[in-house]
């Protein structure tokens, strides 16, 4: 994931989740030992869109929706998938049989986060770097492919074992199954309530 991702999906954390929508830039580069010029970068577009409004060194998150869109389009998942194979087990099956410092991502992190899924689903996503336990859990298998594993970035884990609902939108977003429209509507219906 690009390091302004990275950045956005903190603001959408902070103003999702924790209900914080201000922020100071050079906080943000020093949270993430990122250069200032990197934040800048991850809010030239949202400023253009009226997604941020910057003021003096601090600026204000206040259209999180333009955000997760923004971010939803330009991300490519396909880029961080660094191991996928098939798995001949029932989902939840596979899901329990993960590795602990798994990130859960799409599907799961929704059904894990809500206890509930809009849709069955018959893929697992997840992030983890360990792709040779991996690999031994789960060997190489031809098939129809329902196990991805995706590549971490080094914060990721900062926010637990489940994806953020923003990055879990952005990640169901960029699916190309049936069923991850229903998760999406669903999603976006969740976040709609956190933003009234």
């Amino acid at each position: 994931m690009k390091k302004i991702e990275i950045i956005w999906r903190e603001l959408l954390y902070q103003a999702l989740e924790k209900r914080q929508n201000r922020f100071v830039q050079k906080d943000l580069a020093q949270k993430f030992n990122f250069s200032t010029s990197t934040i800048f970068q991850a809010l030239k577009m949202l400023r253009k869109m009226g997604a941020v409004k910057v003021g003096g060194r601090e600026f204000i998150l206040q259209d999180p929706e333009k955000l997760v869109y923004h971010w939803a389009s330009v991300r490519d998942i396909g880029r961080d998938i660094s191991y996928a194979t098939l798995v001949n087990l029932p989902i939840l099956e596979l899901e329990n049989s993960m590795l602990p410092e798994a990130v859960f991502a799409c599907f799961s992190a929704y059904r894990l986060r809500f206890n509930d899924a809009p849709a069955d689903y018959d893929q697992v996503w997840f992030y983890s770097d360990k792709i040779e336990e991996i690999k031994k859990r789960f060997p190489p298998s031809k098939g129809r492919v329902n196990l991805y594993v995706l590549k971490p970035d080094p914060y990721l884990l900062n926010y637990g074992s489940i994806t953020t609902l923003g990055q879990t939108f952005v990640d169901l977003w960029n699916q190309d199954s049936w069923y991850a429209k229903e998760f999406v509507n669903s999603l976006k219906g969740k976040i709609d309530e956190i933003l009234s």
